[in-house]
């Protein structure tokens, strides 16, 4: 099976595809914001990257989500719910991990299916 890298760098591909399934890498918005901007705008390099995959959010499988601090869990969740395709919601799991810097307060990391 051939394996598709898109925008491929020196230390990894933002999305990668593989059997006919999307892996992107963790997606962070601007590390100026709060966790909702920050969040919408991770979300957005989400579909922008799905897209260039040749799929979209509705084909979501699985997502982690990174919280800096729980506390912005119920924040995120108002993003994420007016985001996530209704009835394609994916598999979910969320957890308070210390990100890359200080200053970004969320993580999201999507595997998606191409379409048949």
């Amino acid at each position: 099976m051939a394996i598709t890298r898109i925008e491929p760098g020196k230390r990894m591909s933002n999305a990668v595809i593989h059997n006919k399934t999307v892996y992107l890498a963790g997606q962070v918005g601007s590390p100026k914001g709060d966790v909702k901007s920050q969040a919408v705008e991770a979300l957005a390099e989400v579909d922008r990257l799905l897209a260039a995959a040749g799929t979209d959010k509705t084909r979501a499988l699985q997502a982690i989500v990174w919280l800096a601090d729980m506390a912005d869990f119920a924040a995120m969740n108002e993003v994420w719910e007016a985001w996530v395709a209704p009835g394609n919601t994916p598999a979910r799991a969320t957890g308070e991990a210390k990100l890359a810097a200080p200053e970004y307060k969320v993580e999201f990391i999507i595997t998606a299916a191409l379409p048949d």
